[in-house]
């Protein structure tokens, strides 16, 4: 239905399939309800975008850097509570933005778009979790993303069958490329400049449409022999 070509940069291919899906609804009218991809397009802001602005579910993995490789918790270890909006660690205790009240002119939004819980110093010094925790910290820190509502959501959507036949119905998408380089033979582009390149991968996706429609077209039945 429609064909944008980026360069190999995840920005780039964001906002490309932002203008395929605003395109697509300007010329045929759909409004897609779901959207499936590789951990690419995982990103907050994409997700934020797709759920609270579009209202289309993202089956989409999760792009998660939080992962730790010295054995202490990781942030999934640590429970969100959206009622107080605090996290609370294995032992108990609480993760807050801010222990007191303090008169600022900073903005609500950081910059980096992450909201820092920390935990109190005095319990994590008699915590017995502290070697396991943050060992090499007075406290623990824990990094929440402005949009995590959005991933939580896509979180809970990888866990459903839905999920499930979204990747293996983006096997097609998948083959679509692997055709244009065995059938169509373009495996590499003749043209130069990025708009040499969105005008062969046009022809090339309309190449592909052709085919498509050539096959959904009944042929006559063959005549017989005199």
């Amino acid at each position: 239905m429609d064909v944008e070509t980026t360069t190999a940069i995840r920005q780039a291919e964001v906002t490309a399939q932002r203008r395929m899906i605003e395109r697509t609804q300007e010329t045929f009218g759909i409004w897609p309800e779901r959207l499936a991809a590789d951990t690419a397009y995982g990103s907050s802001e994409n997700f934020a975008s797709l759920v609270h602005e579009r209202g289309i579910e993202p089956h989409i993995p999760v792009f998660d850097k939080s992962a730790r490789q010295d054995g202490t918790f990781e942030r999934r270890d640590f429970t969100y509570d959206h009622v107080h909006d605090l996290y609370v660690c294995p032992g108990g205790r609480e993760l807050k933005q801010q222990w007191r009240k303090i008169n600022s002119d900073r903005p609500n939004t950081p910059p980096d778009n992450l909201l820092r819980y920390r935990s109190s110093k005095l319990a994590c010094d008699v915590c017995t979790l502290k070697p396991k925790c943050c060992p090499n910290q007075p406290n623990r820190k824990v990094l929440r993303s402005i949009h995590e509502g959005a991933r939580d959501m896509a979180r809970d959507i990888a866990l459903t069958d839905a999920y499930i036949i979204s990747r293996r119905e983006r096997k097609k998408v998948e083959m679509l490329f692997a055709h244009l380089k065995r059938i169509l033979k373009i495996d590499r582009l003749r043209l130069r400049g990025p708009n040499g390149a969105r005008d062969e991968f046009h022809l090339a996706a309309a190449a592909q449409n052709l085919r498509k429609m050539a096959k959904l077209i009944p042929t006559g039945a063959p005549a017989l022999p005199t």
